[in-house]
């Protein structure tokens, strides 16, 4: 495992549980809006030996509920497997933030994880435009084909950029979800900075537009965080 960094208590990564987070260093897309640009090259030192994580979580038993695998993308890491057979060893629950860029190596290690956080970053056919990778929405398409197929919960989520999703594309995307018996899809604006270093929420507009009201007749569960 090459750990690129750690939290050892998140909220928000696991929805529901209190769990560690632990970031995995290498990713093979290259989306733009990525806020973990510095996990990206694989090749890059890891910032803590996964051996700390390990000693950390031994004084977390009844404290913590689980430990997430996230990126960077977790399914690059070919110790992933062991890693979480070694935190069910310890008594905790396992989740998973993943874009599917391997599917097999997903259908792998399903078996062992308790909840999925999958991202869908655009319509399949342009999912190139947004990765950088020529074939990434056709993998991505497979791996959440046995995401669903699994029954592991699971939570379906896209980032909202206007610059690469508008409304008109959202709305492809959320159709060819529901198509495909989605039922638990979140969307969150893209978080940025500006020239002045303030937050802004650049996809924000188009969450809070007209397409609201059709995606949730689309989907028993939606969550929006914009």
């Amino acid at each position: 495992m090459r750990v690129g960094g750690f939290v050892g208590l998140s909220t928000c990564d696991w929805p529901g549980e209190l769990a560690a987070t632990v970031f995995c260093q290498g990713c093979p897309w290259r989306c733009s809006y990525c806020h973990n640009r510095h996990l990206l090259p694989a090749t890059r030192e890891g910032a803590i030996g996964w051996d700390s994580v390990v000693a950390f979580m031994r004084t977390r038993g009844g404290l913590l509920d689980g430990l997430v695998f996230s990126g960077g993308e977790p399914t690059l890491q070919r110790g992933l497997a062991a890693a979480a057979r070694e935190m069910r060893a310890l008594g905790f629950r396992v989740g998973l933030h993943t874009a599917g860029p391997y599917p097999d190596r997903l259908s792998e290690i399903l078996p062992l994880v308790d909840w999925v956080g999958f991202d869908v970053k655009a319509p399949f056919h342009d999912y190139a435009r947004v990765t950088g990778v020529a074939g990434s929405g056709e993998r991505a398409r497979e791996s959440l084909r046995r995401l669903l197929g699994s029954g592991v919960a699971h939570e379906v989520r896209t980032t909202v950029h206007p610059d690469l999703l508008d409304a008109a594309s959202l709305a492809s995307l959320a159709g060819t979800l529901a198509d495909l018996e989605v039922r638990h899809y979140a969307l969150q604006a893209c978080r940025a900075t500006d020239a002045a270093g303030r937050g802004t929420s650049p996809g924000a507009a188009i969450l809070d537009g007209p397409l609201l009201g059709s995606l949730r007749n689309r989907f028993p569960s939606l969550t929006i965080r914009a």
